[in-house]
């Protein structure tokens, strides 16, 4: 079900309704209260935010931000807050139906394929999975993952450690997660295509300098100047 879409024209509703079988999968009218389309930030907005492309971070003291990087692409983004993180990803969707009830169902099968397991419960962000993910070790991780459609967009996220059973824990990463921006441009894209990343500027500026004085390139740790955080780049 779309919770970020504001309006909702007849030619959309139909779509959507031919697209699924299921109505609730019309755009839902009302407030947006975020993960925000950048059509939905408020006007008076004024929160700082780490800029990566196909998503803006809001910068919260105490949650370091990290970038996931496979063969110098940027593909995921990560939130720590002490023992817990928070694994962010944006992707394509259709214009007229949501695909979280899918991707639910995917990883629901998937786990249980390969050993671990997963329940649907209702969330802050409305239905979510909390699961068990199986790990090194032979035994097995807790894990949330929680899941928003937008208006052309879908934005994931998984959260592990303290903050998958522990809602308190969970707390801060959730209001994170509640203020991201998530920019899906005007470009065609197949639906389920991850949405592009890149490092700020400022940061690239920073890793080519870390990387002249690094004696080992994968330790360096990358600051973004005045606005924070601490921004790791995860190779």
């Amino acid at each position: 079900m779309f919770r970020r879409r504001r309006e909702v024209d007849e030619t959309d509703a139909v779509d959507a309704v031919d697209d699924v079988d299921d109505v609730d999968a019309v755009a839902e009218d009302g407030p947006t209260t975020g993960p925000w389309d950048p059509a939905d930030l408020p006007q008076d907005d004024s929160t700082v935010r780490v800029e990566l492309g196909g998503v803006s971070i809001p910068v919260v003291d105490r949650v370091e931000v990290r970038v996931e990087v496979v063969e110098d692409v940027v593909v995921a983004a990560a939130l720590a807050d002490g023992a817990s993180q928070l694994v962010v990803n944006a992707f394509a969707a259709p214009k007229s139906a949501g695909i979280w009830a899918e991707v639910r169902q995917e990883i629901t099968d998937s786990l249980r394929n390969g050993g671990g397991a997963a329940e649907q419960v209702d969330g802050p962000f409305g239905p979510e999975l909390r699961a068990r993910i199986p790990n090194d070790t032979g035994g097995h991780e807790q894990a949330r993952f929680i899941g928003v459609d937008g208006p052309r967009w879908f934005l994931r996220g998984l959260i592990t450690g303290p903050a998958a059973t522990d809602p308190s824990q969970a707390a801060r990463l959730e209001s994170v997660f509640r203020d991201i921006v998530v920019v899906r441009g005007g470009e065609a894209m197949a639906p389920r295509d991850p949405l592009p990343l890149h490092l700020p500027r400022e940061i690239v500026e920073q890793a080519a300098a870390a990387a002249d004085d690094a004696a080992d390139p994968e330790e360096r740790r990358l600051q973004l100047q005045e606005r924070g955080p601490e921004i790791t780049e995860i190779q």
